[in-house]
């Protein structure tokens, strides 16, 4: 009922808190870790029912071996957009898009043309931009500490990485950076504002449809550029406005989310820091085990069942949204014994941070590539790093898709 209006006014907090807390336990965290409440859940049960005031009911995956069976099932489950709004008035055009929305064959075809894009051999092409960036905002944060003030990891470190290599990778003009972070932190934070999350979906899509439109004319270097030249008008301008938009929507904010996090758990992992300080292979194992522990996208894109099917003994009746909490597939005792706590020495192979099945995400590498890249560079410019202000100060994300802290004040010597 209120779908048809996102559009406009957003998605306000009057709404949401309206909405079961049973449902929104897999977006709200105790610092690093889930809440207890959704812990004590995944105890009870890896699926649980969430009634919802829309007229449909809702189910909460949490197990890892459930979490694979929902995602990796396009059988079973729709991950098309029109599920959730067909019903409500919102027309066609307002659809999202991207792969995320999409079910084969359409995800097929947007994935087919994508995925040259994003084979190792071409995106090596931006390892030597990236160790440039990395190097460039470890110089800016220098200088900025100087004189003994503290830094903003948030600010200086973690949002221009994977911002400027987002633009580097889809040729968006570097002088729209500023409005290209804003729109895509907003899509993630549920209470960020009169145009989140949707609104600054369809802000994002606005903005794209002109860079394309810009680009046909005179296609770039980017990934943009390259689709238009390789497809020509076989990819329509809005097609190609929501496959940059997914780019935008898997690369930015989750990658900036891991770099601050994975930080404050280095800060807090003598260990960790030290290793990957010292040791040049450290960082793949290190970036891995970050990765699972964090997983700082908490809850994959939303699926809706085809048929009635049933999962862990629940029978989940067709129509009906279904929800899987990766952080806490992650977290699971079948696949984590110990819960999940971070382990440095863990070799976490297997773990759901990028998704699972064919959704998973298709930037995995690249944001491999960034981490790998910016974690040991920082440890080694800054050895003496410590935390400006105490753990429980800092101000981490209450309700967000994307898990991530506000601001992580750090003196560099």
């Amino acid at each position: 009922m209120y779908l048809a209006r996102i559009q406009k006014h957003g998605i306000s907090s009057s709404l949401l808190n309206r909405l079961p807390e049973n449902l929104l336990l897999p977006m709200r965290r105790d610092g690093l870790d889930p809440v207890a409440k959704l812990s004590a859940r995944m105890e009870q049960s890896p699926i649980y029912q969430v009634p919802l005031p829309f007229g449909m009911d809702a189910w909460v995956v949490t197990g890892y071996d459930e979490v694979k069976a929902v995602l990796g099932s396009t059988d079973g489950f729709s991950s098309d957009f029109t599920n959730l709004a067909g019903n409500a008035g919102v027309v066609a055009e307002h659809n999202p898009g991207g792969l995320g929305f999409a079910d084969p064959p359409v995800h097929t075809h947007l994935r087919r043309i994508l995925t040259p894009e994003f084979t190792m051999r071409r995106l090596r092409r931006l390892t030597p931009r990236i160790e440039a960036l990395v190097e460039e905002q470890l110089d800016a944060m220098e200088a900025a500490g100087a004189n003994g003030a503290p830094v903003d990891l948030v600010k200086d470190f973690a949002l221009p990485i994977p911002s400027l290599t987002i633009c580097e990778l889809l040729g968006v003009p570097y002088e729209d950076r500023h409005d290209f972070q804003q729109l895509a932190m907003e899509r993630f934070d549920l209470f960020s504002g009169a145009t989140a999350p949707f609104g600054a979906m369809s802000e994002s899509l606005s903005y794209f449809r002109d860079v394309v439109k810009k680009q046909r004319e005179n296609p770039g270097d980017g990934l943009i550029g390259m689709i238009i030249r390789d497809h020509g008008d076989t990819v329509g301008d809005e097609e190609l406005a929501g496959l940059a938009d997914g780019v935008l929507t898997g690369g930015f904010e989750t990658t900036a989310s891991m770099l601050a996090l994975g930080s404050l758990l280095l800060l807090q992992n003598e260990k960790a820091f030290a290793r990957l300080r010292d040791d040049d292979e450290a960082a793949a194992p290190f970036v891995e085990e970050a990765l699972r522990y964090l997983t700082v996208v908490q809850v994959a894109f939303p699926r809706f069942a085809r048929e009635d099917i049933e999962i862990a003994g629940a029978r989940i009746p067709k129509g009906d949204l279904v929800l899987c909490s990766l952080a806490g597939g992650n977290r699971d005792v079948s696949y984590t014994p110990d819960k999940g706590g971070f382990d440095p020495d863990r070799k976490a192979s297997g773990h759901l941070a990028f998704g699972y099945g064919i959704h998973r995400c298709i930037g995995a590498e690249l944001a491999r590539m960034e981490l790998r890249a910016a974690y040991p560079a920082l440890v080694r410019r800054f050895p003496e790093m410590k935390l400006a202000v105490r753990p429980e100060d800092l101000d981490f994300r209450k309700l967000s898709i994307v898990y991530g802290v506000d601001s992580l004040p750090v003196h560099l010597r």
